[in-house]
């Protein structure tokens, strides 16, 4: 899933490439992932793009005078951009493609969601704060204002493991399940630690790597082109999708626990004592 370093630098990259032209068609190709009906997605053609913006996790190409392409890409969508687009009308069922943006330069780009899981969420609003994702959204983590007291502030009473409350959007906006993985490992900290349970010291360490880790994310993708966004984010983690693998750091094996629908991955060495974490959900530290 694009977290929110690789956002980041589609939104870079966007708003290199889209602002001051104008859209000209937006041809939805899946229509499940048109998640607003008013304003409809014509009211988008014949807008100059303003500016791109970030919230979390979602893109936000905003229009002059107009309504705002707010996307959320989910866990299996992306955003591939073309020089030229195709000519012609795509054909509805026929692949990845859900939706197409059109430029008047000849231009623009496909979002595409691959996988039976449809997820991928696109809407057009005259206000990002309309889509209900948005509107919930805790503070971003890059923000100049997010300072330790008040990171600490949001840990502050949250029974919760830290692994989840990385990853609750409402709390903190941007970090899944990728990224809080290579924070815990950067603060040497057990996933399923209680928030609640930090120490002042503990909580500035976990500070620091949210802020260092999501920043040199963001710093290595910086200028890379959205279609080699993916490639750049798994070659820079060091815990995450590595399990079997040696940590670099201490050179433990990285071990992994699974869920239903997901999986974390972590050092024992560097994260938990030594001791393995139980392979089931809801795990808790061997005894």
């Amino acid at each position: 899933m694009p977290e929110l370093p690789e956002v980041e630098a589609l939104r870079d990259f966007l708003t290199e490439h889209l602002t001051g032209r104008e859209i000209v068609r937006v041809l939805p190709v899946a229509i499940s992932v048109l998640k607003t009906y008013d304003p409809p997605l014509t009211a988008l053609e014949g807008r100059r793009v303003t500016a791109v913006h970030r919230h979390g996790k979602f893109l936000d190409v905003e229009t002059a005078d107009g309504p705002h392409l707010v996307t959320h890409l989910a866990r299996a969508g992306w955003l591939h951009w073309k020089d030229g687009l195709p000519s012609g009308m795509p054909k509805p069922g026929k692949g990845p493609l859900a939706l197409r943006v059109a430029l008047e330069t000849g231009a623009g780009f496909d979002l595409t969601e691959a996988g039976t899981q449809k997820r991928l969420a696109v809407y057009v609003v005259a206000d990002p704060q309309q889509v209900p994702g948005v509107a919930r959204l805790g503070p971003d983590p890059l923000a100049d204002d997010f300072d330790e007291a008040r990171f600490a502030a949001l840990l502050d009473g949250e029974r919760r493991q830290l692994k989840g409350a990385l990853r609750d959007q409402s709390l903190i906006a941007g970090v899944g399940n990728a990224y809080s993985d290579e924070i815990l490992h950067a603060a040497k900290m057990s996933p399923f630690k209680l928030a609640a349970s930090l120490t002042d010291t503990e909580t500035a360490r976990l500070y620091a790597a949210l802020r260092g880790t999501l920043t040199e994310a963001v710093e290595r993708s910086r200028g890379i082109a959205a279609g080699r966004l993916k490639a750049e984010k798994k070659s820079g983690l060091r815990v995450h999708g590595r399990a079997g693998e040696s940590c670099p750091v201490c050179g433990d094996t990285i071990r992994e626990v699974s869920f239903s629908d997901s999986s974390l991955q972590y050092c024992p060495t560097c994260q938990t004592g030594g001791k393995p974490l139980a392979d089931r959900r809801m795990s808790r530290l061997l005894k």
